[in-house]
């Protein structure tokens, strides 16, 4: 097949998506043919996937295209009639299919890109189990318009193996699914990289009148008028929301559990009224690590102020990509922002709250001026007054705090 990469494929589909609604069914059809001609050999196949027309009626177009069948006007199927698409016979099956993959789902967390190790022929057979009765080369399809794709095994060793981390992973993903079945919010959190505030260059490009580039300053050393941003995302993943708290001062465990405090009261609280547990699913390092005393306290001091039970999953070191925060927010708000110098900080609150995707992602951006000092110790006397039950499994990475005065 020809070479193209997945970032090629993902704009290209996104052109085709914003566009297909305008043309008719032949319209579409001479269209996915004309592109499978622009690609040359493999194109067909690319066109298949790119557009998600049937490569039968591309190969008519082709036809068509080279003279070897007549176009007639006024020959056109009923809007709604030939095969209805996977997805309209069952709806549920993407969520279905994502449920499955979940656990072996990768990520580059400046891309959209997804990638999982499990074949299709296995997660067809799944599928076909649950009832929904496809083939392998559909999974495939259905992955592909997902965003994911099939990479080798090689690929997904990052540094040294963790014990466990496979375990870790299910595990993670069996907690998730039983917090989501009780109607319990679940949330993936992390700090994304700190931004130079002014009219430093950002990575990427946008549209400009040509030979008008955005002129940027030549160094990137740090205004110290100016500061910093350092934006702490909290993701819902059952209701597909972001929130984010752009802190100015450091990145400590005090403003990772502010920012999650900041969610609740705002947010969390409002769409979860009946809610008495909380799931946050976190790296194993940085500001919210497994090891860090100081998150925990300020959990402890959370859970008291909330009343809600709040539990803990983080993932094994060296796992981060896999974090859902890293390629369901984060991704699309450096994408929202490439090209664009943060010249101030409500540059960055704006950007960030106006990132949208077609799956229905919304965001919230709050600006928080407050000071968070750097090296805080916390005492052994402190750490035995925590309410804090370790699960069996690997409680290092799992455990729940639950508030004080349930004691």
């Amino acid at each position: 097949m020809l070479s193209i990469s997945n970032d090629e494929i993902i704009r290209h589909r996104q052109i085709w998506e914003s566009t297909k609604d305008y043309y008719d069914e032949k319209s579409r059809r001479l269209l996915a043919a004309a592109m499978a001609k622009s690609f040359g050999h493999g194109g067909l196949d690319l066109s298949h996937k790119i557009t998600g027309v049937n490569k039968a009626s591309i190969r008519l177009g082709i036809n068509q295209l080279n003279g070897k069948i007549e176009i007639r006007d006024g020959q056109q199927r009923r809007k709604g009639g030939g095969r209805k698409k996977i997805t309209e016979i069952h709806p549920t099956i993407t969520n279905e299919l994502e449920n499955l993959v979940n656990p072996e789902t990768k990520g580059d967390p400046e891309r959209t890109l997804l990638w999982t190790t499990r074949s299709t022929r296995n997660l067809a057979d799944e599928l076909t189990s649950k009832g929904f009765s496809v083939s392998n080369r559909t999974v495939s399809d259905l992955l592909s318009l997902l965003g994911y794709s099939l990479q080798a095994n090689v690929k997904t060793i990052e540094g040294q193996p963790v014990l466990d981390r496979d375990a870790q992973f299910e595990y993670i993903n069996n907690r998730v699914r039983n917090f989501q079945d009780r109607n319990q919010p679940v949330i993936s959190v992390d700090a994304k990289k700190k931004e130079n505030i002014g009219n430093y260059k950002n990575n990427g490009k946008e549209y400009r009148q040509k030979g008008d580039p955005q002129r940027v300053n030549t160094y990137d050393f740090k205004d110290k008028d100016l500061g910093i941003a350092i934006p702490y995302g909290i993701y819902d993943i059952s209701r597909n929301s972001g929130w984010v708290n752009v802190g100015i001062s450091h990145n400590t465990a005090e403003f990772a559990v502010e920012s999650i405090r900041r969610w609740w009261k705002d947010m969390g609280s409002v769409v979860y009224p009946n809610a008495t547990e909380l799931l946050i699913v976190a790296d194993g390092g940085g500001s919210n690590g497994s090891r860090v005393r100081l998150w925990k306290v300020e959990l402890q001091k959370l859970s008291n102020e909330t009343g809600l039970s709040i539990g803990v999953s983080h993932f094994p070191p060296g796992t981060s990509k896999w974090n859902k925060i890293e390629h369901r927010l984060f991704s699309f708000i450096s994408q929202n922002w490439r090209g664009k110098p943060l010249k101030t900080l409500m540059t960055v609150v704006n950007l960030i709250e106006n990132t949208r995707t077609k799956t229905g992602l919304t965001v919230k951006c709050v600006l928080d001026t407050g000071s968070y000092e750097k090296g805080k110790k916390i005492s052994d006397e402190q750490m035995s007054g925590l309410n804090l039950d370790k699960d069996e499994f690997h409680g290092e990475w799992n455990y729940t705090i639950v508030p004080n005065n349930s004691k």
